[in-house]
């Protein structure tokens, strides 16, 4: 009688310690030791949220959510405006700017829409593990979108890059389901430079607001140095790992998912995740709003921290009533304006050196960080992860192969190929441009089309 008194008093005991260890956690703690953003970094972010926001305004000229301050967009500057009509449902909408005083040619694309059936349909195009990628896995329904995308505005793109001298940096930002969009497309923008005139790798640049958890972590890590995601608190979608399509399907029952995937997660050891070569992250650079502490009420100045994280990257979810709040585009405009010029503020105190030299030795803290996360994703034996000098090698081998057509039954037995060699225990690599061949093929002008896929059952 007292042994079993004894385990009932361990699980007791144990449950309370958990359940005190997830209502006690908080979006302050995924990077409570990440070091604090530069300025310059941090700079584009509020005017591009700005940017993203615009895509939502039906007339630039008398916007919904005028900025209280900072920047705004210029309407005349929008080189061209996307509606769901224009996509057919392919995309999400989407506006190409022309930032003449920054110098930027930005593609901004919007976030889940609940009233459209189209973005649902985006969101239901995948299954876990369904599409290989340059080596790893992402989401099927983002990807075919991205290619839609860069289908019908590599040209527009293109133009506007060679028109400005091809000094003009390439950016793609997106929202939440945008987000996703913009992060695969700018992956096959940079292996595939010549679909933007030959733009190089150092002037493009994504920022992923509110990112979807898009592809796999190796792809997730090696390309960080161009992608950026921009995280507000507590938010909850770069943080669960499960499917896209089930969060949306759940939504009106978000916290009770939200409080099973916190169970579920306990009995999931961390070596098995990263192991999971399906399982999809938050992609790139991470930038994390932090504007709430632990027992305290009320949001203070925001700080902004960054890494690359590996291991523990926003594995755990905040059980929090700012979780959809903190998910809005709107409030991660306003606090991202307000790090911004907290973080200007104080570059502006200790200034002690000249900007110049400050810039190139951030420049090459960054190179160096995301050297150091490459090898630590190999030394974790994350799958498909390389090390530094073969990630270059690969990368430029990619980017020199050219795109070929491919039959949809050729695209077929490539999945199949590809799913035996899994089973097998090989290391299956599937490169860019493969990939790029089993969704597309080419019409006589030699402009890429998406293949039509298959309605039946999976």
């Amino acid at each position: 009688m007292s042994v079993a008194c004894g385990v009932e008093c361990v699980l007791v005991v144990g449950c309370i310690r958990w359940a005190w260890k997830r209502c006690t956690y908080i979006g302050n703690n995924d990077s409570a030791t990440w070091p604090e953003a530069t300025c310059e970094e941090f700079e584009p972010v509020p005017r591009l949220c700005r940017t993203i926001l615009a895509v939502y305004e039906p007339n630039l000229h008398k916007p919904k959510f005028p900025p209280p301050g900072g920047y705004r967009l210029n309407p005349d500057w929008v080189v061209k405006r996307v509606t769901y009509e224009q996509t057919s449902g392919r995309a999400p909408p989407y506006l190409i700017y022309c930032d003449h005083e920054h110098k930027e040619i930005v593609l901004a694309i919007r976030g889940l829409n609940l009233l459209s059936e189209s973005d649902y349909k985006v969101l239901l195009d995948n299954r876990l593990g369904k599409q290989m990628f340059d080596g790893g896995y992402v989401h099927h329904g983002l990807l075919k979108s991205a290619i839609w995308v860069l289908n019908n505005e590599s040209e527009t793109l293109s133009k506007l890059w060679i028109d400005n001298g091809r000094s003009y940096k390439m950016i793609f930002a997106g929202h939440s389901l945008g987000s996703g969009v913009a992060s695969l497309l700018t992956i096959i923008v940079v292996n595939h430079k010549d679909r933007l005139g030959g733009i190089p790798r150092n002037l493009v640049r994504c920022y992923a607001v509110a990112p979807a958890r898009c592809m796999s972590l190796n792809l997730a890590v090696k390309y960080a140095d161009v992608i950026h995601s921009v995280i507000l608190q507590d938010d909850f979608l770069p943080r669960t790992a499960t499917p896209l399509e089930d969060i949306f399907k759940s939504i009106f029952c978000l916290p009770c998912l939200i409080f099973l995937i916190c169970l579920r997660d306990t009995f999931i050891p961390e070596g098995r995740k990263l192991r999971d070569p399906r399982r999809l992250y938050a992609p790139g650079r991470m930038y994390h709003i932090v504007e709430r502490r632990f027992c305290r009420c009320g949001r203070y100045p925001p700080d902004v921290r960054t890494a690359i994280p590996v291991d523990g990257r926003f594995e755990h979810i905040v059980l929090s009533c700012n979780s959809l709040s903190d998910h809005g585009i709107i409030w991660i405009e306003k606090e991202s304006e307000k790090a911004f010029a907290r973080l200007k503020e104080a570059s502006a105190e200790t200034t002690t050196s000249p900007p110049k030299v400050q810039k190139f030795e951030r420049l090459k803290t960054l190179e160096k960080e995301h050297k150091d996360a490459i090898e630590r994703a190999v030394s974790l034996n994350i799958p498909h992860a390389v090390g530094v000098g073969e990630e270059e090698s690969s990368t430029q081998k990619e980017e020199e192969e050219p795109i070929e057509d491919i039959t949809f039954e050729a695209s077929q037995k490539h999945d199949e190929d590809a799913s035996t060699s899994k089973a097998q225990g090989s290391d299956a690599r599937t490169s860019l441009h493969e990939v790029v061949e089993t969704l597309l093929n080419r019409d006589e002008s030699g402009k890429l089309q998406l293949k039509r896929e298959s309605t039946g059952p999976e």
